[in-house]
């Protein structure tokens, strides 16, 4: 276990440049009321379109590859398996999280449209052709799940309801179902049980923050934006009631300088209203009020995902473990054997998010290289393989015995060499 002391806080985040009368609210895009095509590419013209939802919507790069629009693969994945419809409007998201690349602020450099978000940049398509395509591959798609992800916008709701309203129509549940990735801030309980009604299966809130202190600093007043801890939590008691055990949960963001404990105090509390944790590993998105911050450090990493994956999958409490004078974990709660088991397994290393279509414990929501690059995978898209297995126990100083692990061995594992390794 690491013996540096954990990240302080004074420094989260730095204070976001003026931004010109001419640019905010999107001023720019609106006077240049530029015709969409089809398609938009992020940054393939000196002005973004006017593009607005629910007629257009915004997919991440490995969706789009995915689904056959834009060129490109990923390393060692197939893309991705759920499909995120990111709502857009040129006023774009109207709140201002630290960490986040579609953050208010960015609006004095970039268009909505044109900005990055988990690392990548968002294409921008009508929705009537994505659902087309989806709708013709049927239950050969490649997609397990699709997530309408709204913003902090006066239109979210009504065109959440709509793009959902539009995709039900056509996909039946049984081939695609749909999450929700929700904005508390501007819902209500009625809209929760709408949704519930026009058939979303699962219901998700965005907390990031895991205690409410770093909620308030990094995405609350101490950076000019609307959100609060009490309100979130309001809605997600709502998706409690509203949707049931096993189809609500929350977004946890680690390493933003909460404790271990804390992460895992968060994660119990959901897992006892009968919800599920999604988790995170910070990262500097380029352009955010944190991008001048480290990544969080893998040792403290690899043990919150695993943490959380024995008491969201494994009966595990929090009350069985123990954590240290600086709120790591320094036991798990289970013996070793079955720990070591549990890691040799990589299931709780894979990207946390909702289920799809092969086992309750392995996401649709892969999220390729969303919160790390390749060449330091924080969580795995894909199965991980011996030697990523290596790497991980090295990482939580778990490695057994007479077993070395040298720097960027991983990279070097080709897919075909990965796959011969997982079915052995």
């Amino acid at each position: 276990m690491s013996c540096v002391e954990p990240r302080p806080t004074a420094n989260l985040p730095r204070a976001p440049e003026p931004i010109p009368a001419g640019r905010r609210n999107g001023a720019a895009v609106k006077r240049e009321a530029v015709t969409p095509g089809p398609l938009h590419l992020p940054g393939a013209s000196p002005v973004a379109p006017l593009m607005r939802s629910p007629e257009y919507v915004q997919i991440s790069t490995a969706a789009a590859i995915t689904l056959g629009v834009v060129g490109g693969r990923m390393h060692r994945c197939g893309c991705t398996r759920c499909l995120n419809l990111l709502l857009t409007y040129p006023e774009g998201c109207r709140a201002n999280c630290a960490y986040c690349g579609l953050a208010r602020h960015r609006e004095a450099r970039r268009d909505y449209a044109d900005r990055n978000f988990i690392r990548v940049d968002w294409p921008s398509l009508r929705l009537d052709d994505i659902i087309e395509r989806v709708a013709t591959a049927g239950s050969k798609t490649p997609f397990h799940r699709m997530c309408i992800s709204m913003i902090t916008h006066p239109r979210a709701e009504a065109d959440t309801f709509e793009v959902l309203q539009r995709w039900t129509a056509r996909i039946p549940q049984s081939v695609v179902p749909v999450s929700i990735l929700s904005n508390p801030t501007t819902m209500t309980g009625a809209d929760v049980t709408r949704l519930a009604d026009l058939g979303a299966e699962i219901f998700t809130v965005a907390l990031d923050a895991a205690t409410p202190d770093i909620f308030e600093r990094t995405r609350g007043k101490g950076v000019g934006s609307p959100h609060s801890w009490t309100k979130y939590w309001e809605i997600l008691a709502d998706a409690a009631r509203i949707f049931g055990p096993g189809r609500f949960g929350a977004h946890i963001i680690v390493g933003m300088g909460e404790t271990e404990q804390d992460v895992m105090e968060l994660v119990q509390r959901l897992v006892d209203l009968g919800g599920h944790s999604h988790m995170f590993c910070f990262y500097p998105e380029r352009g955010s009020l944190m991008d001048h911050l480290p990544a969080t450090p893998r040792d403290q990493w690899r043990r919150v995902q695993l943490a959380r994956y024995l008491v969201d999958y494994r009966g595990v409490r929090v009350e069985q473990m123990r954590f240290d004078d600086y709120g790591r974990i320094a036991e798990f709660g289970i013996p070793a054997d079955e720990l070591d088991a549990i890691v040799a397994e990589g299931i709780a290393f894979r990207t946390s998010g909702c289920p799809g279509k092969e086992r309750p414990d392995v996401s649709a929501c892969d999220r390729p290289y969303g919160d790390s690059p390749p060449s330091d995978v924080a969580s795995y898209p894909f199965q991980p393989g011996s030697v990523d297995l290596k790497r991980i126990r090295h990482q939580l100083g778990r490695a057994r015995a007479g077993e070395r692990y040298e720097p960027g061995e991983d990279l070097e594992v080709d897919d075909a060499r990965a796959s011969r390794e997982d079915q052995r």
